[in-house]
């Protein structure tokens, strides 16, 4: 399975167009959240991005809520909305969870979850498969520009007892890119630019 991965758009519709142009030849496309800004513009980017056709596994960032990401992909029909949920595509076990964990010094506005939110919405998550994660996990890919870790206690834990296979996140924007090991769980901090991977 070849997959496109990415995150924090922040309605960068060109980084989006160009996503568009690097899905044509993957199986699944997965996006990790912040697809606007401060919960507005949210279709800046999903009107790009609904141009992609094959699958695309979909969590919310902190910068728009669940809600606000279903109403927004409401066209884009090949698109998968996670978010304490999971769904099987080609035999392939997807799982996510979306917004700002533990909660961001943001405000109101800020979609978030405390690390005790966020548990309960992954008790479901399965093994073996994908977790698709807004927030990364504390201690990996999750290093701020001010260099403190930033990452979630929680997708942690989950992470290690139910041993996915990949995990895909992005929120700490000084570690897009970036990718770690935890045990044999490879994690991606996935950032705005598209990384490809095969599954």
């Amino acid at each position: 399975m070849k997959l496109l991965l990415f995150s924090d758009l922040h309605c960068d519709a060109s980084s989006a167009e160009k996503l568009v142009e690097a899905a044509r030849d993957v199986d699944v496309v997965i996006g990790a959240g912040d697809f606007g800004n401060s919960r507005r513009r949210l279709n800046v980017c999903l009107d790009v991005l609904q141009a992609i056709t094959c699958p695309a596994v979909l969590v919310p960032g902190n910068n728009e809520s669940y809600d606000e990401l279903v109403a927004g992909c409401s066209g884009w029909k090949s698109a998968h909305v996670l978010h304490g949920s999971g769904v099987t595509i080609n035999g392939v076990s997807f799982f996510g969870i979306g917004g700002g964990v533990p909660v961001t010094p943001f405000g109101d506005w800020s979609f978030d979850f405390s690390e005790e939110q966020a548990a309960e919405l992954l008790a479901d998550c399965p093994s073996g498969g994908i977790l698709v994660s807004h927030s990364p996990p504390r201690g990996f890919v999750d290093v701020a520009s001010n260099k403190k870790h930033l990452g979630s206690r929680a997708v942690l834990a989950a992470i290690e007892q139910v041993h996915p296979a990949l995990v895909v996140c992005g929120h700490i924007h000084g570690s897009a890119g970036q990718q770690a090991m935890i045990g044999s769980t490879t994690v991606i901090n996935a950032g705005p630019m598209g990384i490809r991977r095969d599954f």
